[in-house]
Parts: structure tokens; C-alpha cells; sequence
């Protein structure tokens, strides 16, 4: 009896998570496949407008749809950073942009930030918690990592699409950047 009591007490208490992480993809992947006639995947930026205002864009996604836009009326003194606050209309923006495209929810959904870690992950794993069955996020991010040595150290300089030789410009896209 003890042996069959033990494993129940544990599924008892041991949260379900029903949703997988999702996988990372490269910049060159990302790249492959949103240049490939007829594959069905929509490509977004997730960073705030405003980032992308200052670190640059990449016509390749289809659209910046947020996941978390800064709150200039809520600061961090302690971190020395205004919040980031949730896009509460994220799910219902991407089932627009699927449905503009022709796409469903288990399309191939690629999401990106400036690193890969602080948005482009979470947006993924997000859209996965809701019932989108197809998300990775672009490895490192539009910017990349900081080089830990040398002359550019500090400086976001390794890896991520901008550092990959992928396209992008300083210009945003009007026809593709969010405007709430």
C-alpha cells in the first residue's frame, strides 16, 4: 500500500505542465525559412517600437507585435530601469497577424528580442501555454551577446542576427511596426 500511496502524493503535488519549451532557432535558419516560397511561418519582432527605434529592424519579420512595452511612468529605482509591462493584447494580435497570412495556430511562429532571453523565449513559451503548437525563438536575438574581452567589450558584438550577417537597417518599416 506505502508503494502505491508514495508516487500518487507525488502527481498530487507535482504541478502539470502541459506546454514544452521552445526551441531556439539561428538567425540563418530563421532566415532559410522565411525566404522559402510556400513555408507557412510568421516572423515576429517582439521588441517595444521604440527599441527598435534606437538598435535597428529587420524587414524580414512580418510584424512587431510587443510582448512587454516599457511604462515611462513606472521606474525601478533600484535597477536604474523603467517596467516592462505586459502586452495584454499579444495572443489576439498574433491570431490577426495568422489569420492575415492565411495561417492557423499550428503555423510556425518565430518570435525575436534584442537577446533572445528576456522576450524572445518567454513570447515563445507563452504562445505555447496558449494553445499555439509550432513557436521557436531566434537564438540570441536581433542584438546578440556582449563580448566578454577586448576592444568591444561590453558591446553586444557576438552571435544574434545583426551580428550574423543577416539583413536589417537602422530604417524602420511603417507598414510593419506596432502602433497601438
Amino acid at each position: 500500500m506505502k508503494r502505491m500511496l508514495l508516487p500518487l502524493l507525488l502527481l498530487l503535488v507535482t504541478p502539470l505542465s502541459w506546454a514544452e519549451d521552445a526551441p531556439s532557432i539561428t538567425p540563418a535558419d530563421t532566415w532559410e525559412l522565411v525566404q522559402s516560397p510556400g513555408e507557412k511561418v510568421l516572423f515576429l519582432d517582439v521588441r517595444d517600437p521604440v527599441e527598435i527605434m534606437f538598435i535597428g529592424f529587420t524587414d524580414a519579420v512580418d510584424l512587431n507585435i510587443p510582448f512587454q512595452m516599457v511604462n515611462r511612468s513606472r521606474f525601478n529605482e533600484e535597477k536604474r530601469v523603467f517596467a516592462m509591462e505586459m502586452n495584454e493584447n499579444f495572443v489576439a494580435e498574433v491570431d490577426a497577424a495568422l489569420e492575415a497570412k492565411g495561417l492557423d495556430r499550428n503555423a510556425l511562429i518565430i518570435t525575436m528580442c534584442r537577446s533572445g532571453s528576456a522576450r524572445g523565449k518567454p513570447s515563445a513559451d507563452y504562445l505555447l501555454e496558449r494553445g499555439f503548437s509550432n513557436v521557436k525563438y531566434v537564438d540570441h536575438g536581433f542584438q546578440g551577446d556582449s563580448a566578454k574581452e577586448g576592444g568591444q567589450k561590453g558591446m553586444r558584438v557576438v552571435n544574434g542576427w545583426q551580428n550574423s550577417g543577416m539583413p536589417w537597417s537602422s530604417k524602420i518599416n511603417p507598414e510593419k511596426i506596432y502602433r497601438p
